[in-house]
Parts: C-alpha cells; sequence; structure tokens
C-alpha cells in the first residue's frame, strides 16, 4: 500500500510537476545513492549516475505503474540498471585507453631516429589540411577515431584512411632510409 507521500509524488510525476524530483531526492536520494555506491564503489562514478537516475525518473514519471511495484522498488531498479551501465562505460572506457607505459608497440631505438626533425607539430602542419585535422584530433586532442568521425562530422572509414596516410607521411620524415 502506498503512503500518502508516494502517492504525492506520483501524482507530481504525472503531472510533470518539478516539485517531484525535489520530493523524490529529499525521501529517496540518500537510499538511492547508497545502492548506487555500492555498485559502482566510486563516489564520482555514484554521484553521476544517481543524476542519471532521477533524470531517467524524471522522463519516464508517467510511466510508472503502481500495480506493478511500489515506487521505491521502481526507483531502485532504475538506479542500480544505471550504475550498472555507468560502471561498465567507464570500465570499457578506461581499458581503451592506450597504456604507453606498458606497450613496447612504439618503442623505437633512439639512434634510428632523425634527431633533426624531432618538432611533430611542425611537420603535421606540412601535411595537407584534411590529414592535419585527423592527426591533430587523434593525437593533439586525445580523441578517439569514432570521437572525431562524430566531432569533424567525416565518415570513420575517411578517418582511418587519412590517419594511415598522414601517418606514412610523417614516416618518410622520421624514419630514416637504410
Amino acid at each position: 500500500m502506498s503512503t500518502p507521500i508516494e502517492k504525492n509524488i506520483v501524482s507530481l510525476l504525472e503531472q510533470g510537476d518539478e516539485r517531484a524530483l525535489d520530493l523524490l531526492y529529499e525521501y529517496y536520494g540518500d537510499s538511492l545513492y547508497g545502492v548506487i555506491l555500492q555498485v559502482t564503489s566510486n563516489e564520482e562514478l555514484a554521484q553521476d549516475a544517481l543524476q542519471e537516475t532521477f533524470i531517467k525518473v524524471w522522463k519516464n514519471g508517467k510511466k510508472y505503474d503502481s500495480s506493478k511495484a511500489k515506487l521505491f522498488t521502481w526507483l531502485y531498479r532504475i538506479a542500480k540498471n544505471t550504475a550498472i551501465d555507468k560502471l561498465r562505460s567507464f570500465k570499457n572506457r578506461f581499458e581503451k585507453e592506450v597504456q604507453i607505459d606498458k606497450s613496447d608497440v612504439y618503442i623505437l631505438p633512439t639512434a634510428s631516429l632523425n634527431q633533426d626533425v624531432m618538432d611533430l607539430k611542425e611537420h603535421v602542419a606540412r601535411l595537407e589540411d584534411k590529414y592535419q585535422i585527423v592527426l591533430k584530433a587523434l593525437f593533439f586532442e586525445g580523441m578517439t577515431q569514432q570521437e572525431a568521425s562524430e566531432e569533424l562530422d567525416i565518415p570513420l572509414g575517411t578517418i582511418k584512411s587519412r590517419l594511415k596516410i598522414g601517418l606514412r607521411e610523417l614516416k618518410k620524415v622520421y624514419v630514416p632510409k637504410i
């Protein structure tokens, strides 16, 4: 059976009244934060997930059906799923970051590098604009290829091609001919 507070919150949610968010936060914020923190074990992620939870509750407030679940149960499920999604997203992003200090892919003996041509930005600036834009986004701004594609409004395949060609042109400068 619903309490008068729950009925009031549900009614305000159905009406799209922002006071519902204040009441939700006041009555359920701490409990939901505790649930989320238990899943994420990270205060910053938990705070973000709590905010996303309230946004989802606000957007889907009219869909709440008291015959299917109590209000707290509904909020709990949204909070827990949001926390799990947030944690997965964080872990995926962390695992995809290049760990240069743990990689030997780019370790070249310094004797093989032409020390007279070490000014990378200067050499990138000599490339055609279309290659410069991609290399700057990926290497100087730290974007992923997908992010560069979206930000620059260039198809992902084109980003990859321009990266390959741009690196090939830079290789002519940096790797001495034997």
